[in-house]
């Protein structure tokens, strides 16, 4: 296992939000990475619907934008949030697990940029897309 694998999975699991919503690191690697968030109905928002929160939707984004940062060549360590865009399309499937692929495409001296996108079951229909930029540490 990869230094950045290590540091992005300790990362993770040092994130209390992280371990409430059961987010667990799936694939992560040069700059990119993938959390699964399986359904839970402790993280139902609407009751009469059972669709998951968009609140824990968008934890589990920006911390997979975070773990792509990490793994980046060209990122040397930890990162935080700058700003982070998210576009909702639709509700995910309830009962359905939630997972979330970023990538880091670009680093700068002092931010990273990332995209990412949140699926359901379905792989044609996008729950959610994110654009961010988080920061790097200096060298």
């Amino acid at each position: 296992m990869s230094d950045q694998l290590k540091m992005a999975q300790q990362f993770i699991e040092a994130l209390p939000h992280a371990r409430a919503l059961g987010l667990q690191l799936t694939d992560i690697g040069k700059g990119c990475a993938t959390i699964a968030m399986p359904y839970s109905e402790a993280l139902i928002g609407d009751p009469e619907t059972g669709v998951i929160h968009g609140g824990a939707v968008s934890a589990m984004m920006d911390t997979c934008c975070g773990a792509a940062v990490m793994s980046h060549p060209s990122s040397p360590g930890a990162t935080a949030t700058i700003g982070l865009r998210i576009d909702y399309m639709r509700a995910a499937t309830p009962g359905q697990t939630v997972t979330t692929t970023a990538t880091c495409y670009h680093v700068t001296r002092n931010v990273a940029f990332v995209r990412a996108v949140t699926m359901d079951e379905d792989p044609d229909r996008p729950v959610a897309t994110a654009s961010g930029s988080f920061t790097v540490e200096s060298r």
